[in-house]
């Protein structure tokens, strides 16, 4: 078999704004692909963030945090949450909750979690969490598959 770059990168994935409100209340994100289900009772949810993101932190220390699955028209989302802008958050009308959740307008899916647990593997935090919450709406998912952001036909 040969090696053609990351092999992991080969592995279609939807795409997602992991979101927090710090202690101050104000929210913070980051687009992540490394998001599963883990659960269905109770409903459980993974997420991994990398120490080094500058959320981590926020992230740590709150109980509660939001899953934002983009529809295939936010691309314009992932992109400004990949943390090479300043301040993502501009201009968006955030729905908060005193916990700590942070969930955007418009995406295909907006999920609830209450930290369950968070442990270190490598050079990420895992995050457990547990649904408490969510809306859905129709449409089709923003795909990254081998470095670039595709659209899925659901047309079928």
């Amino acid at each position: 078999m040969r090696n053609s770059g990351a092999p992991a990168g080969h592995f279609a994935t939807g795409v997602t704004i992991a979101s927090v409100l710090d202690d101050r209340g104000t929210p913070h994100g980051l687009t992540v692909s490394s998001f599963t289900s883990v659960s269905l009772d109770p409903p459980l949810i993974l997420i991994c963030l990398g120490h080094r993101i500058s959320a981590i932190d926020a992230f740590r220390a709150s109980t509660h945090f939001g899953i934002n699955v983009l529809a295939g028209n936010q691309r314009d989302f992932a992109e400004r949450f990949t943390g090479k802008g300043q301040e993502p958050f501009r201009g968006i009308e955030v729905a908060s909750r005193q916990d700590g959740r942070a969930l955007l307008p418009g995406v295909l899916a907006a999920i609830e979690c209450a930290v369950r647990q968070r442990f270190t593997a490598g050079d990420h935090d895992i995050f457990i969490g547990e649904m408490v919450g969510a809306r859905v709406a129709a449409g089709a998912p923003l795909i990254h598959f081998v470095g670039e952001y595709r659209r899925l036909d659901v047309s079928r």
